[in-house]
C-alpha cells in the first residue's frame, strides 16, 4: 500500500512540476520588428524593450541586466576570435577588466560566447557577448549586469542567443 501512495504522490508532483515548466514556456514572447531582419525569443516578461535602433532591452533595470544587438559586417572567412580581440582592446579600458573564458556556441545561428568582468560604482559587473555569425554578418548580443545577477540570467541569455535568428524572406 505504501508503494502505491508513493507512486501516486509522485505522479501527482510529476503532473504539477510539468504543468509549472509548461505554464513558464508560455512566459515566452517573440521580438520581431518589420525594420529587422532577426527576430528571438524574450523569455520573461521582466525584460523590456527600450529601443529599437539601435536593439536595446532592459531586465527591470540596466544594472540588472541590459541587452544591445549590434551588427557587424565581416567576411566569413574570418574567425569569430579575431573580432572578440578587437572588442577586448576596447573593452580594457574599464576599470578592474578581467578577461574570461570564451567559449563556442549553437542555437538557430553558430558562434562564440566573450566573458568579461569589470567594476562599475564600486561593483563587480560581468559581460557576456554572443557573436553569431549569418554569412558575412556577424550579430552580437551584448548582455551586461551585476556579475552575480548576469551568472542568474544565464540561462535567459542563452535562450535569447539560441532563438535569434534570421527571419526568412
Amino acid at each position: 500500500m505504501k508503494s502505491y501512495t508513493r507512486s501516486l504522490l509522485f505522479a501527482a508532483f510529476s503532473l504539477l512540476l510539468f504543468a509549472g515548466m509548461a505554464g513558464a514556456q508560455n512566459n515566452r514572447t517573440s521580438f520581431t520588428d518589420a525594420n529587422l531582419e532577426f527576430t528571438f525569443e524574450i523569455p520573461d516578461e521582466r525584460w523590456k524593450v527600450v529601443s529599437r535602433s539601435p536593439v536595446s532591452l532592459v531586465f527591470t533595470t540596466a544594472n540588472e541586466g541590459d541587452l544591445e544587438i549590434r551588427k557587424l559586417t565581416a567576411p566569413a572567412a574570418t574567425p569569430l576570435a579575431d573580432l572578440m580581440r578587437k572588442e577586448e582592446d576596447k573593452l580594457q579600458i574599464l576599470r578592474g577588466f578581467v578577461a574570461g573564458k570564451d567559449e563556442n556556441f549553437s542555437g538557430a545561428l553558430r558562434g562564440a560566447v566573450y566573458n568579461y568582468e569589470f567594476l562599475r560604482s564600486g561593483r563587480n559587473m560581468a559581460g557576456r557577448f554572443y557573436y553569431l555569425r549569418s554569412g558575412d554578418t556577424v550579430y552580437v548580443l551584448r548582455f551586461t549586469a551585476y556579475a552575480d545577477k548576469l551568472r542568474s540570467l544565464r540561462t535567459q541569455t542563452d535562450l535569447i542567443a539560441r532563438t535569434f535568428q534570421i527571419k526568412k524572406s
